[in-house]
């Protein structure tokens, strides 16, 4: 009996910290296309704490962050951000900071690799600014009355599937499309 029990004990202290660790180095695929969703403590871990943006730096919000892993292991990570120090011109535009290491798509305009402020701003706009606070494009967004937990920003796989995501700010969201791969 004794002897099983080492057996066991052994098994265990082997077993289960390798499986752990390959967990960790496998992240799951959140769809056929190879890339992974990223979770708030995710991308938060990934994420500065400060952020420059128009002669500035911001501290991020990083409980209010989200990202998508892609499949060649680049990154696209937003997150919230303490606009406080801005002028409530700019506070109106920039509520988020935005970083991609590959080019995404957004109502119909390339967004190459890069940091960016964008912000959903009254009518339905999604405003994207360029690190100087250049307005780079806006875009007409769509609000979501059927989403069961809107978060203050999130980004989930878009029922069209593929490479289409949506990036939520409470309701209102954005679709934009990831690289092929």
């Amino acid at each position: 009996m004794t002897r099983i029990l080492l057996h066991v004990a052994l098994f265990l202290i082997i077993a289960v910290p390798s499986s752990q660790a390959t967990s960790q180095l496998t992240a799951p695929s959140d769809s056929p296309t190879g890339t992974t969703i990223l979770t708030a403590s995710e991308a938060g871990k990934i994420l500065p704490q400060s952020v420059f943006f128009q002669g500035q730096s911001a501290p991020i919000q990083d409980r209010n962050s989200a990202g998508i892993r892609f499949a060649k292991n680049s990154l696209l990570l937003v997150a919230l951000v303490d606009n406080s120090g801005y002028s409530s011109q700019i506070q109106q535009k920039y509520q988020a900071y935005l970083i991609t290491e590959e080019p995404v798509v957004i109502a119909g305009h390339r967004l190459p690799p890069g940091a960016y402020g964008c912000g959903f701003v009254a009518n339905n706009t999604f405003i994207v600014m360029d690190i100087g606070g250049h307005d780079l494009f806006s875009a007409r967004s769509t609000k979501d009355e059927k989403i069961r937990r809107p978060t203050p920003l999130q980004i989930i796989a878009a029922p069209e599937g593929g490479h289409h995501y949506r990036l939520y700010s409470g309701r209102d969201f954005m679709v934009f499309t990831a690289p092929d791969r």
